[in-house]
């Protein structure tokens, strides 16, 4: 039985201020430390301004906060209820014979259109400007060798001259380029033979293109160059699908990304597994607004709402780390991709309704 419209919509109203709320908080909370660490490595880098860095840190800090959503939604649900509970507004609605599970469908509802939306709109937002964001880290790092991020790339390949190893600061997400480059070069014995700095390198087909370069060369003087061309065996579809994460591709965008990275031979189950996560994402929603429930329906004099409290944050880390041990199971290959995206929220879900049948029906 569906609860009354104008109960309905004060519930939903009440869940969704509150979720909104949360996540707020900690898109400003992860915003500001962001902002932060950024001004700290780029310190007096040459076009590093306080309002770049500003810009930089919020087209970095959506993809951040994607990942606390799910926390947002059990945070916000338990402060909902726990606040309708310590008004008495729960207990009038339960002597008006309005059951608990009357009563949480707004807070589903609320929390299935926050999961469509994240999917829709949300998720293809942050990854673009993700993707924005690697492009200005990396016109502004690629020349600073102390504001780098700790995270350097490594490629090793082979050419007609020998072999090369290959250093960036930054891969563009995307594309081929990378930013803040030095390669090792070795004669086909082994011998060392040069090292050259590039501010950026594109993979063509058969070549490295290396712009802004400088070449040392043992007992010789060191030598520039614009354009610099460095011969290479790698696939510029293995090197692109190596430097962009599948977090990085907007969910309408993966079902082609998985088909171009299979037609190319390559392994898409990361892509895959990106893909069935995001479509599950509802349920798991849905899930973290069960589990809330199961710790916030008690009356507050009663007592103990404290220890359910804590209880029910545990239960939402339990939750958590059980989807980031399938997730890593699912990336490796060891369980279906599927299985691996739907098992976290299919049980949470589950299980968040087999404690209420208990708690509210005996």
């Amino acid at each position: 039985m569906l609860i009354g419209p104008t109960l309905g919509r004060y519930f939903a109203m009440r869940f969704l201020r509150t979720i909104l709320g949360v996540f707020v908080t900690v898109f400003a909370l992860v915003y500001t430390l962001d902002f932060v660490e950024l001004l700290r490595r780029a310190g007096d880098t040459e076009g590093a301004s306080p309002g770049l860095m500003a810009q930089l840190s919020l087209y970095r800090t959506p993809a951040v906060a994607e990942g606390v959503l799910p926390f947002a939604i059990l945070f916000g649900s338990m402060a909902s209820l726990l606040q309708l509970s310590r008004k008495l507004e729960l207990v009038v609605a339960r002597a008006a014979g309005i059951s608990a599970w009357q009563f949480l469908q707004p807070g589903l509802f609320v929390a299935l259109g926050i999961g469509a939306v994240s999917i829709g709109i949300y998720n293809p937002l942050s990854a673009m400007m993700k993707q924005r964001s690697t492009e200005i880290e990396a016109k502004i790092f690629a020349k600073s060798t102390k504001a780098g991020s700790g995270k350097d790339l490594w490629l090793r390949q082979r050419g007609l001259d020998g072999e090369a190893i290959i250093r960036a600061e930054t891969a563009i997400e995307g594309t081929t380029t990378l930013a803040g480059v030095t390669v090792f070069t070795f004669s086909h014995s082994g011998d060392f033979q040069s090292q050259i700095v590039a501010a950026r390198a594109i993979l063509h087909d058969g070549y490295w293109e290396l712009q802004d370069t400088r070449i040392h060369v043992k007992d010789e003087p060191p030598e520039s160059f614009d354009t610099y061309l460095i011969a290479s065996n790698l696939d510029p579809g293995q090197v692109r699908q190596r430097f962009t994460p599948p977090e990085s591709v907007p969910f309408w965008q993966l079902q082609e990304t998985i088909a171009r990275t299979e037609r190319a031979g390559l392994d898409a189950t990361r892509y895959r597994l990106q893909y069935d996560v995001l479509t599950a994402r509802p349920l798991l929603f849905l899930a973290m607004v069960l589990v809330a429930a199961t710790v916030s329906l008690r009356f507050f004099r009663f007592g103990g709402v404290g220890k359910l409290v804590l209880g029910g944050v545990a239960a939402g880390f339990l939750l958590y780390v059980v989807r980031q041990v399938m997730e890593g199971l699912g990336a490796s290959g060891l369980i279906a991709a599927p299985v691996a995206a739907w098992f976290p929220a299919v049980v949470g879900s589950l299980l968040g309704t087999l404690t209420l049948l208990y708690q509210e029906d005996g």
